[in-house]
């Protein structure tokens, strides 16, 4: 039991000095790439870029100790940090001591939340979030992140909570662009895209070992940073208007709980509960993606608490919500990491360079940050997700379509919550008309089939009707309707067999309209019968007087209600064939 709440129990057992080597590898690839990243995220959630290093350090500790994924790897992300910046920028002004406060708060809420919903076991809830609405919303959010980092690299002051805010403002202010932070951003964007595409294979052809060349090309946005921050202090660009991240505390940060604050805390509920979901959404197919490669398996209902104590671990350290991050968790990975260890080994490497390197980074330019987030963020974009929808499922595209164009205009928080409500909608309007069939045997065989598909042997007096989804309350009346229409179509059928080969559920509004329909059928003369019920849903019907009242039987299979009700009615003598269609 214990092992359940506490998974570092059950990988410490057989943690040896391969693993131990394996996980240091791992941490110094990932502490290169964190750093810069760590930075830059913090500047888009429109923090001090300190804080970023703080909400990279006791996160990964509390991952390890309750995280079931080997190779997740917590900490700011872009999506998560737009979400705060839009979160917190209604409550206070950037740069102010509320404005902080509020994004240690909204950590820990997200937190709270996380860990409910670990400990009542709701990690399915994830599942009400579509991945083509998923998908929409990080595409729409990674526009949205770039287009927002562009004053950074153009060298303006610009604001905008979405896209048509952002790209006026900045239009607004093209006056104002500064040429040596143009120069900056420009290059350092330039470099980073080379650096993720061409560098691991230019340095793997003059010779290097393939790691070390890996380490080398994630270490590409270290190199931009440190050329940057000395070309910046060595020409006085500062003086010159390049803006710099300027004075970063030495040190570690002290570790206290978040101030109550009832009125904020509630203003930043809902902001706190759609980071946690899209959060462990994100973090969640990261795991399993990578866990199934290893053929190992995550626990989605633990994941949550993990994920609520790295929140709450950055919440006490002065940090704002994190989550698992896709492209630092695949590098974790193919550095070759082989247990949550290797967090707890980057935290310590952060923590390294929050205590000796802050002073270095007084004159990095901004415009070097925003080239760090635009890079990362726009791998996120998947445009061509639209068309391969579109093709497959006109709702999902609808889901999808709707979600960007929310998100895009007016914001990531009406986006998700818009995107989700849109995909239950689609959802309950489906299957508020599920797919039906009359069937009919294949002759020579005990298969049914759709009467409209394929040549079948039919009989006057018995309709079988194949309903393909479960019975709820958003269909009940939906299948009333179509057997009364059936039943008045055919003035010869003597008996009705619901098939339900695929009704997984019927629920008290669905038992309701079986009941009126086995009434109705009983005063127009027909018996109704029930044919291939699954064993949850027959245990649920034995259960109410429904069997009691029934007409007629429940069959094991299609097969045996054809051959008992044909033998009654002396269809076995008198079969039609349907042509297929």
């Amino acid at each position: 039991m214990l092992e359940r709440y506490l998974p570092i129990l059950q990988w410490l057992k057989v943690y040896n000095r391969s693993t131990l080597t394996s996980d240091l590898i791992a941490a110094m690839i990932v502490t290169i790439m964190l750093i810069p990243q760590s930075l830059a995220y913090a500047l888009l959630a429109g923090l001090p870029a300190e804080v970023g290093l703080y909400a990279s350090i006791l996160p990964l500790v509390a991952y390890a100790v309750f995280g079931t994924s080997r190779t997740l790897a917590v900490g700011p992300v872009a999506v998560v940090s737009l979400m705060t910046a839009a979160a917190v920028g209604n409550l206070a002004l950037q740069g102010t001591a509320e404005y902080l406060t509020a994004a240690i708060a909204l950590a820990f809420l997200s937190g709270v939340i996380l860990i409910l919903m670990g400990l009542l076991r709701l990690g399915i809830l994830a599942n009400f979030l579509s991945h083509p609405v998923i998908s929409g919303f990080i595409t729409a959010s990674g526009i949205i992140i770039a287009a927002s980092q562009l004053k950074h690299i153009l060298g303006v002051d610009a604001s905008g909570h979405n896209l048509l805010e952002i790209l006026m403002s900045i239009t607004a202010n093209l006056g104002q662009i500064n040429l040596p932070t143009l120069i900056i951003g420009i290059s350092a964007t330039a470099f980073l895209f080379w650096v993720r595409k061409q560098l691991k294979p230019l340095l793997i052809g003059l010779g290097l070992p393939e790691r070390l060349a890996d380490i080398l090309a994630k270490a590409g946005p270290v190199l931009a940073v440190a050329v940057t921050t000395l070309a910046t202090w060595g020409m006085d660009l500062q003086s010159r208007g390049v803006k710099v991240v300027g004075e970063v505390p030495s040190g570690l940060p002290g570790l206290q709980l978040p101030g109550f604050d009832a009125d904020l805390w509630q203003q930043l509920l809902i902001s706190a509960l759609l980071i946690s979901i899209v959060g462990f959404v994100e973090s969640v197919s990261v795991a399993q993606t990578l866990a199934s490669k290893r053929r190992q398996r995550i626990s989605p209902d633990q994941e949550l608490i993990g994920l609520g104590s790295s929140n709450i671990a950055s919440a006490v350290s002065g940090g704002f919500p994190v989550t698992g991050g896709f492209s630092r968790s695949v590098v974790n990975f193919d550095a070759g990491a082989e247990t949550p260890a290797a967090g707890a080994f980057t935290a310590a490497g952060i923590a390294i360079a929050t205590l000796v390197l802050t002073p270095l980074i007084f004159f990095l330019p901004k415009a070097t940050l925003a080239a760090t987030i635009i890079v990362a963020v726009l791998s996120l974009v998947d445009l061509g997700a639209l068309k391969r929808t579109w093709d497959f499922s006109r709702s999902d595209f609808a889901a999808m379509l709707a979600t960007i164009a929310l998100t895009l205009v007016e914001g990531v928080e009406l986006g998700i919550i818009a995107g989700v409500g849109l995909s239950i909608l689609l959802y309950l309007y489906r299957t508020s008309k599920p797919h039906s069939a009359i069937v009919g045997r294949v002759p020579g065989t005990e298969h049914f089939r759709n009467v409209d598909r394929f040549n079948v042997e039919t009989c006057r007096q018995i309709l079988t009707l194949r309903v393909d989804e479960s019975l709820y309350f958003a269909n009940a009346r939906y299948l009333e309707d179509r057997v009364y229409d059936l039943v008045a179509q055919k003035p010869d059928v003597k008996h009705l067999v619901l098939m339900c080969p695929a009704v997984n559920l019927i629920d008290a509004s669905a038992l309701e309209s079986l009941e009126a329909i086995n009434h109705r059928l009983k005063d127009s003369g027909v018996t109704f019968h029930l044919s291939e019920v699954k064993g949850p849903v027959m245990d649920s019907l034995k259960r109410t007087h429904f069997l009691d009242e029934l007409t007629g039987q429940v069959f094991l299979s299609q097969y045996a209600a054809w051959e008992t009700l044909g033998r009654q009615t002396g269809c076995n003598h008198g079969i039609e064939t349907r042509a297929s269609a």
